[in-house]
């Protein structure tokens, strides 16, 4: 149902509608006009998918819009003309317009006509705060704050305390708040059905812009940009739409669905407005706007989470660089760059960076600060976390925090905001539990109650406190903490506490707690009290009635029982007089949500009691018992006469009433104008005629009548939110769901004993119809005193306030009312709702946290100063004890701490009768032990077996069959602990015992009271095998690896090669010797040979010459520069410049590291490995020798128990007399075999379960313990026994083995002792004493001599470990300095990576350079950078040189060309002009075709432009006359030959000329590519010289940082040098420290350089001579030189007639070719040969076999023949026959037919064959030219084939 005034506006849309959307049409002109269409595709298809929802828009926008223009016209003109409009289109939204607030604000809704003022309830103080929603805490200046209270926004002045306030205009809450950059504007964004954007101007508070159509239900968050000029919404459910605005202008320049779950944040990158930020449920987003073809669009890149588990993120910040920090739901930071996780930061040791999620992060003045909601905000170092990077697989990164500041335990903190003064660093939090500048309730608040005496209130929340307010004044007072949250609260009335100083408080644990109140400045002060404050509370009472939630309290209207109600489904009554005695409890069907004690007006006092789920209970006044209730077991009460009301629902029916009775209206209208009409047409038409009309009329118009609404009764009750008494046993109740948008009027039904309460179904009689609560239902209601009004609380935040007539209880004038919307309209549904015991004052709470207090609307003025008074203490409250509280929530409840008693006496009764059972089972043991003595005691055959006093045998097996299966189950109910239990010790065994290497042992001497420890070594750590990359393992250059491989590395590869193709030469040789060489292959080899050694000869000269030139260039090249220096002595001056003179300290400031003495983080890491592992090697070296000892010891002690096993029996033959004492076996420690600890048997256990039984108090039975203690074998002993020690089974049995042959005498000498010895026998038994004796004596040494040899190698080990205790010590020492070195190292590390970076990257651009530089013929590689520089300029500078030279040398012969060309024509040659014109002609000749670059043309024609301008300057000084002269005719009378010699010369000349300008270009070319090197190489070298520069610098810093370091180094006074005036100073910060061997070698090092001086002095003036002599002998072998060269060539002279080339002649060898076609010759012969001979054998071979075939052939036809002519015999016998016999058989037989056929082919076959042959042997016979004869068959011949 809709309120009254929402019909009006729907009514008036009508009429307004064409202004409304002119107006709109306009101003969607003007946002146009402002700002480009930036939509893109898919932004379009949002709005047009809402074009309803944009006509809805526009058609809701206000008229005031017409006047946005800078004309100056105000809301209240009439809209201008059409035309008017069109031109003032164009114009924007003026600087200086405003809306007017009175317009937009929301005002309460109220019935028309009722009389009920709008300012029925005006908003006096706010108390609380909604902790909960996002930013909800803004500073818009340095004295004010504003946040959001439900409706309302609230303007604090924390300073003066003082508030104002802003309602919203949308009436149904505010979304989010923003406040400009400047602090000149605030925005408001609202909630509703597509709600607004407001930006207000500030302090005025005066509406400067509305931004419409931006989300669909609520805003989530909203921001503007570092200039203002922009801002970013984001929506909540369902659209999520990100929009930015240009507020200004009112129009949304981007828009896009940022997500498709809840957004949390959207905000700008401060560096850049073009970038934004979106975080939420599961995501973060990063956008941009981006410019493309279809203009600018909103870009979204989602951040992606890789290996990181899927976090909501609700703060984040946008670093300067562009990456974005973020927090995580564990407390962990996420670095991310792009759209990927950089590093993921937490706190050293893995632990988290917050202990929960991180609310807000923010960057300040180079820190970030971190927020979160474990309490603490922590401060980290801006740098480390921008440059910080993955280290390793896990993605991790360790810092942590530079600061931190933890506010409190129990805080969550949500914002912090900096303020604005000048010079402060305070800042503002929004926090749940600290105070800071002030303190609210966080969460929901439960309940509410005010002071029956006084404007005081009191309200609890889940936050565990109880707070106190003086909502007259405006101030809070005190509060209360417990250890568990309060769910209801109500003051204690007048008549129990008459200063109203109680409060009766019910907790979710289900205790109840009366508080007192008082004012403590009437308390007695005592000396060291606390600040005194205006209230506190006490703790007066304390009980637990139930054992969940306390939901209801309620005192009856005498205040003498307390009622308290919960959601375990009892009422508790308790007696107020009495201390709050219990008076017993009842049951409920339902969980209880509220108490109501009838008012004086009833006859009887009753409560009642309402369930959530629908039932509603009336139960008189419980009877209170005298006397004692110690016997009572339970305080249920059972007989109390209830009466029960089981609400039905009726809200259908009322529905379908409600239809009927509109529809009976609706016909009863209808029937009143037809008949009206009936009138009129019978005055018009007549009675018969208006009949039929009427009659067709009702056939036309004739319907079918619609359903009614059908009865439904919702299948889950109703919850009950409230109710009350109207009448006695009559109620009034307001139920949600289904039931909701009515107030029910009931009535109990008759008290029945036996009815049922689930079976029974009631339903109100009466109703009343609240407008608007369909969805919206009534949680809590109150009246006024006078009870003329009654506030309703609503689900939806507001507050209702209806006017009723006095003492209608019937609520039957409930129709007028007022409703304003005050809380948060989606989750600020109102708690509580109470007035002031004067009605002065309203005071609400709601689930978003608010209080609000109103002034209810009084024509009588309240007056300017009221304040309540807090009651004045009682006498002797601070002397009064206070109650023990009940802190457990586990706590028994009253009711079930009296069961636990009885349960308890009940169990204590049981065992009593347990204990007397045992006792006679006891005695009748006894008695049967004594039966089975005396039946031991019978004579055997009198005796009675053991079987025949079992009285059944299946008793026993069953027991045990019993017992078995016991065991079977607890094994099966224990298994999954003893699984839980083996992997919980698994756990720990990985986690402290598998990494642990050796434990450790303490090994105690024997007779000393000396110990030695072994080290607790563990597994090596991972600086162990640590080894990586370090600057000194650089790979090395090509032109190391070319030096150090050689050109000689080439050669002996082929020359391996050579060998092995020799190698395999000479295997295939040999192959072949076996085999008989012919004739022609013995000429062969020798030519082979022959030729062989005349190449080997030539070959030899070869090398050998060139062995001389080989030698002659490393002669020459050996010989030095006339600037070379020795290498030796380069060497060793740069040795003397380090190592020498005048050296700086590593603390100077201009120390300078030298190359070889820089340090990093992995040759640190390498130092510290090798540090562990040397002591690991020592420790472990230790520990072995350690365990030897142990292991010696144990062979001790079992030798010595061997040795007193013998002892003792050599004892048993002494006299007691001469028994030596035995000495005592050493003891074996625990600590001295740690390994056995993890071992134990089942006497272990025992003894365990023992122990851990007495520590509980509990003792075993003496029997028992004696029986598991008889089954022990001490502490080491095994289940196995195969791995003990001396003290095993094995060692005992070896002690008795080793005494076995004593053993045996002495029961032999046993066995005679009866009889009277002999004296042979005597005599024995004396030397046996005698033996027995020495062999006590031996045994006794011998065990001493064991203890003190082991006692001495103790004692020796233990001296050994101490000196090396101090050197682990020292080490330890060396380690933290390492240690402490590798992470200063590793900081530094980066940036000198990036600075090494830079230098590397100098350095290969160099090099590129010089590649580029290089010509392509050159493959030559230098080391050193600076040098070849210097050698690429200077060759440069060379061939410059060279090119000037020729162009010299070509201008030479250019002029002595016409120097020649003058002397050939003599003089007073009158052609000759005409000849030097022919000579200087300029002819355009056919230039070679050459790809060149436009810039080369260009340099080539300008250059020749200028040759030519040079070479034409004779010409053209000689004359101007522009003669026409034929030079290809040579003139009459002129002498051909000087003109053939003019165009030769011609020719020359321009060769000349084009060869100048090659070289001039070639020449200005090489000063480009000079000038370029040059100034390449001094930008490159300039540049890396600064960088080696930083590098040095930045060395310099990480030397200093490292020297700042402390270095512990132990000194004894001895060792201390540095002395003042005799002492040694205090302060030793000035003084060096050196080993003493280093101080040695400083001091010798002194005599060794006075030494080496006079040395070089004597040296220097051996080589002086030795260069004179040197120098002398150069000149001479120069003579000598010179005079062999001219020998020489005289003798060549002599001998050759010339000069000859030696070197040609020596290499002149035969013609390898032609010898090598002369060998290949002869081979290619003998194969020919060989085939020739293989061929002809073929021949034979078939001839043979030819001729075989054909004798064979021939032996066959003749037997054909012979068979022919027998058969044709046989034909003329058989014809004969058969003209005898008759016609039986004249015909042919058929058998003969088919023989005849078969030879008649077989013939054919054969002649085919014949003629084959033939053939083939003509065939043969042609090859080759020859006729061979035929061959003479031998027998032998013959007779081959049929071998085969």
């Amino acid at each position: 149902m809709k309120e009254p005034d929402d019909q009006d506006p729907e009514r008036e849309r009508p009429n307004r509608s064409k202004s409304e959307d002119r107006s709109s049409r306009s101003h969607a002109k003007v946002l146009e006009d402002a700002i480009d269409q930036t939509l893109t595709e898919g932004d379009e298809s949002y709005f047009e998918d809402d074009d309803s929802d944009m006509e809805d828009k526009e058609g809701s926008t206000s008229s005031n819009e017409e006047d946005y223009l800078e004309s100056g016209k105000t809301s209240q003109e009439p809209p201008a003309p059409v035309e008017e409009e069109e031109e003032e289109i164009e114009k924007k939204i003026s600087e200086s317009f405003f809306y007017d607030y009175t317009d937009l604000v929301a005002a309460p809704l109220v019935t028309p006509d009722s009389g009920i003022p709008l300012d029925l309830l005006t908003l006096q103080h706010s108390f609380g705060y909604d902790c909960r929603k996002r930013a909800n805490l803004q500073l818009i200046d340095s004295n004010s704050m504003i946040y959001i209270a439900g409706n309302h926004l609230i303007f604090l002045n924390f300073k003066t305390k003082e508030q104002s306030y802003l309602r919203s205009c949308s009436g149904e809450g505010i979304g989010a708040i923003a406040v400009h950059p400047h602090k000149t504007y605030f925005t408001v964004a609202e909630k509703g059905h597509f709600p607004n954007i407001i930006i207000y101007e500030y302090p005025s508070l005066r509406p400067y812009r509305i931004l419409r159509n931006g989300t669909e239900n609520a805003y989530a968050y909203i921001d503007f940009n570092d200039t203002g000029t922009l801002l970013a919404s984001v929506g909540c459910y369902p659209d999520y739409t990100l929009t930015i605005w240009n507020w200004k202008d009112e129009k949304p320049v981007l828009r896009k669905k940022a997500f498709s779950q809840d957004v949390f944040k959207v905000t700008f990158n401060p560096e850049d407005d073009e970038q934004l930020t979106t975080s939420g449920s599961g995501h973060i987003k990063f956008w941009e706007m981006a410019l493309t073809f279809t203009g600018l669009k909103l870009q979204g890149l989602l951040g992606r989470f890789g290996k990181t588990s899927t976090t909501d993120i609700e703060g984040y910040i946008e670093l300067p660089d562009g990456k974005v920090l973020s927090g995580s739901e564990w407390g962990n930071m996420l670095l991310w760059e792009g759209s990927l996780i950089k590093v993921e930061l937490c706190r050293t040791g893995m632990k988290y960076c917050h202990n929960g999620p991180i609310n807000q992060i923010m960057l300040d003045e180079g820190e970030v600060i971190t927020a979160g909601s474990d309490g603490c905000v922590r401060i980290w170092d801006f740098e480390t976390i921008d440059t910080a990077d993955v280290i390793d697989d896990s993605g991790l990164l360790e810092i942590e925090p530079i600061n931190e500041l933890v506010v409190d335990k129990n805080v969550k903190i949500f914002s912090m905001i900096k303020m604005d003064e000048v010079g402060s660093n305070f800042w503002l939090a929004q926090t749940q539990d600290p105070e800071c500048l002030f303190s609210f309730h966080s969460g929901p608040i439960e309940a509410l109650a005010v002071s029956p005496v006084t404007y005081l209130m009191a309200t609890t929340a889940l936050d565990c406190t109880v707070r106190i307010y003086d909502f007259s004044s405006k101030n809070f007072l005190t509060q209360m903490k417990f250890k568990q949250g309060g769910t209801v609260l109500i003051w204690v009335p007048q008549m129990i506490s008459y200063s109203g100083a109680q409060i009766c408080v019910g907790f979710e644990d289900g205790v109840v707690r009366i508080l007192e109140l008082y004012d403590p400045k009437g308390v007695m002060v005592f000396a060291g009290r606390k600040k005194i404050l205006d209230a506190d509370l006490c703790l007066r009472h304390v009980f637990k009635p139930h054992t969940a939630e306390v939901t209801a309290l309620a005192y009856d209207r005498d205040g003498e029982i307390l009622a308290t109600g919960s959601k375990d489904q009892t009422v508790f009554f308790f007696e107020v007089e009495k201390n709050y005695k219990p008076i017993g409890y009842i049951n409920t069907p339902g969980p209880v949500c509220q108490l109501i004690w009838s008012t004086k007006f009833h006859s009887k006092s009753t409560l009642l009691i309402f369930c959530e789920n629908g039932y509603v209970l009336e139960t008189p006044y419980p009877a209170v018992e005298e006397g004692p209730d110690h016997d009572v077991v339970s305080y249920e009460i059972h007989e109390l006469c209830m009466k029960c009301f089981h609400f039905s629902s009726i809200k259908s029916k009322i529905l379908r009433s409600m239809e009927i009775e509109r529809r009976q209206k609706l016909k009863e209208e209808k029937e009143m104008i037809k008949q009206e009409r009936k009138r009129m047409l019978i005055e018009d038409l007549g009675e018969e005629k208006a009949n039929e009309l009427l009659a067709q009329e009702e056939e036309e118009i004739e319907e079918e009548e619609e359903p009614l609404p059908a009865i439904f009764i919702p299948p889950i009750p109703s919850p009950i939110l409230c109710g009350f008494y109207s009448e006695p046993g009559k109620f009034w109740v307001s139920l949600g769901g289904y039931d909701s948008g009515f107030l029910y009027h009931c009535e109990f039904p008759p008290y029945d004993k036996n009815s049922d309460f689930k079976t029974q179904k009631d339903e109100p009689f009466d109703f009343c119809i609240l407008e608007n609560t369909e969805d919206n239902p009534i949680h809590t209601i109150t009246f006024s005193i006078n009870q003329t009004m009654m506030f309703c609380g609503m689900r939806n935040g507001a507050i209702r306030v209806y006017i009723l007539d006095y003492k209608d209880i019937l609520l039957k004038t409930l129709k007028n009312y007022w409703h304003f919307s005050m809380h948060d309209n989606n989750y600020g549904c109102v708690k509580g709702i109470s007035t002031s015991f004067d009605d002065r004052f309203l005071v609400t709470v709601g689930a978003d946290s608010n209080i609000f207090v109103f002034n209810l609307f009084s024509e009588l003025e309240l007056q300017e100063t009221i304040k309540a008074k807090v009651p004045s203490p009682r006498l002797g409250i601070e002397t009064e004890t206070i109650p023990e509280d009940i802190e457990d929530p586990k706590a028994y409840s009253i009711e079930n701490a009296r069961r636990k008693r009885e349960y308890d006496k009940l169990m204590k009764e049981v065992q009593e009768i347990k204990t007397k059972k045992k006792e006679n089972i006891k005695v009748l043991r006894n008695q049967f032990l004594h039966f089975l003595v005396m039946n031991k005691e019978l004579p055997t055959h009198m005796q009675f077996k053991r079987t025949d006093f079992d009285i059944d045998s299946k008793i026993r097996a069953d027991i045990n069959k019993n017992t078995a299966h016991k065991i079977q189950q607890v094994e099966k109910e224990l298994a999954w602990d003893k699984e839980k239990h083996d992997l919980g010790l698994k756990k720990l065994q990985r986690r402290f015992r598998d990494p642990l290497e050796n434990d450790t042992v303490i090994v105690h001497a024997i007779k000393s009271d000396h110990t030695i420890t072994s080290y607790r070594l563990v597994k090596p750590s991972k600086y162990f095998k640590l080894k990586r990359s370090s600057l000194a393992e650089r790979r090395q250059s090509k032109f190391e690896r070319f030096e150090k491989e050689g050109p000689g590395k080439k050669d002996s590869q082929k020359d391996t090669a050579g060998s092995i193709s020799i190698q395999e030469e000479s295997i295939i040789d040999k192959g072949k010797k076996f085999r008989p060489k012919t004739l022609s292959e013995i000429m062969i080899e020798n030519q082979i040979e022959k030729i062989r050694k005349l190449i080997h000869k030539a070959e030899k000269a070869q090398l050998k010459i060139l062995q001389r030139k080989k030698e002659w260039e490393e002669l020459y090249k050996s010989k030095p520069d006339d600037d070379y220096e020795d290498p030796k002595d380069v060497q060793a001056i740069k040795e003397a410049q380090t190592y020498m003179g005048d050296f700086n300290l590593k603390t100077a400031a201009d120390y300078k590291i030298p190359e070889h003495m820089r340090i990093n983080a992995a040759k640190k890491e390498e130092e510290l490995g090798q540090l562990d592992s040397l002591v690991y090697r020592k420790k472990r070296h230790m520990n072995k020798c350690i365990i030897s000892l142990r292991d010696l010891k144990l062979a001790v002690v079992e030798e010595i128990q061997c040795l007193i096993q013998e002892l003792k029996t050599i004892h048993s033959t002494l006299h007691l007399s001469k028994h030596l004492p035995i000495p005592q076996v050493p003891q074996i420690y625990p600590d001295e075999i740690p390994e056995k600890r993890f071992q134990y048997d089942e006497e272990t256990l025992v003894k365990f379960k023992q122990k851990q039984m007495k520590s509980e108090g509990e003792k075993l039975e003496q029997g028992r313990q004696s029986s598991s203690l008889s089954t022990g074998g001490g502490f080491l002993k095994l289940s196995s026994g195969k791995d003990g020690y001396p003290t095993t089974r094995d060692s005992l049995s070896r002690s008795s083995k080793a005494s076995y042959g004593l053993g045996l005498d002495i029961l032999k000498t046993m066995e005679f002792e009866k009889t009277e010895p002999t004296e042979v026998e005597l005599e024995i038994t004396k030397r046996d004493e005698v033996k027995h004796l020495y062999m006590q004596q031996y045994l006794s040494d011998r065990i001493q001599e064991l203890i003190t040899t082991f006692d001495a190698e103790l004692h020796l080990l233990r001296h050994q470990k101490l000196k090396l205790d101090t050197q682990m010590k020292l080490s330890d020492l060396h380690h933290v300095t390492l240690f402490q070195e590798m992470l200063l190292l590793k900081n530094f590390e980066k940036q000198e990576n990036i600075l090494q970076e830079r230098v590397n990257f100098l350095d290969k651009e160099e090099q590129d350079m010089q590649v580029r530089t290089e010509r392509s013929n050159t493959d030559i590689f230098y080391s050193r950078r600076k040098k070849f520089s210097k050698w690429k300029i200077n060759e440069t500078l060379k061939e410059m040189d060279e090119k000037k030279n020729e162009i010299n040398t070509l201008l030479e012969q250019e002029k002595a060309l016409y120097v020649g060309f003058q002397t050939a024509l003599g003089e007073n040659n009158k052609f000759a002009n005409f000849l030097m014109k022919v000579l200087k002609k300029k002819i355009k000749r056919a230039k070679k075709k050459e790809v060149e670059g436009d810039a080369d043309e260009d340099e080539e024609s300008e250059s020749s432009s200028e040759d030519e301008s040079s070479l034409e300057s004779d010409e053209d000084e000689s004359g101007s006359e522009d003669e026409v002269f034929d030079d290809s005719i040579c003139p009459t009378n002129c002498n051909p030959a000087l003109f053939e010699l003019a165009l030769q010369l011609r020719e020359k000349r321009l060769d000349i000329e084009e060869a100048l300008v090659e070289e001039k270009k070639i020449v200005d070319n090489l000063k480009k590519e000079y000038d370029t090197l040059s100034k390449k190489v001094k930008v490159v070298g300039a540049n890396l010289n600064a960088a080696e520069a930083a590098l040095e610098a930045y060395q310099r810093e990480k030397q200093q940082r490292l020297n700042e370091l402390l270095v512990a180094i132990p000194l004894k006074l001895h060792q201390i040098e540095y002395v003042v005036l005799g002492e040694i100073p205090n302060d030793l910060s000035g003084t060096l420290v050196f080993s003493n061997h280093s101080l040695e070698n400083l001091q010798k090092r002194i005599v060794q350089l006075q030494d080496e001086n006079n040395k070089q002095h004597k040296l220097n003036k051996e080589c002086r001579e030795r260069r004179k002599m040197l120098i002398r002998e150069k000149r001479e072998m120069s003579k000598t030189i010179h005079e062999m060269e001219e020998t020489v060539r005289q003798l060549m002279i002599s001998k050759f007639g010339r000069v000859i080339d030696l070197e040609a002649l020596q290499t002149l060898s035969v013609n390898t070719t032609l010898e090598e076609l002369k060998i290949r010759k002869l081979r290619k012969e003998l194969v020919n040969a060989k085939e020739m001979k293989i061929w002809e054998e073929k021949i034979a071979r078939m001839r043979w076999e030819l001729m075989m075939k054909t004798k064979e052939h021939t032996k066959k036809l003749q037997q054909m023949n012979d068979l022919c002519i027998e058969k044709k015999k046989l034909d003329s016998r058989l014809n004969t026959l058969q003209t005898q016999q008759g016609n039986a058989f004249q015909t042919p037989r058929k058998a003969d037919i088919v023989a005849k056929e078969k030879i008649t082919e077989l013939i054919h076959v054969q002649a085919e064959q014949i003629t084959a042959l033939k053939e083939e042997i003509a065939v043969l016979r042609k090859k080759g030219g020859l006729i061979l004869p035929p061959i003479q068959s031998r027998p032998e011949d013959t007779m081959k084939p049929m071998d085969h």
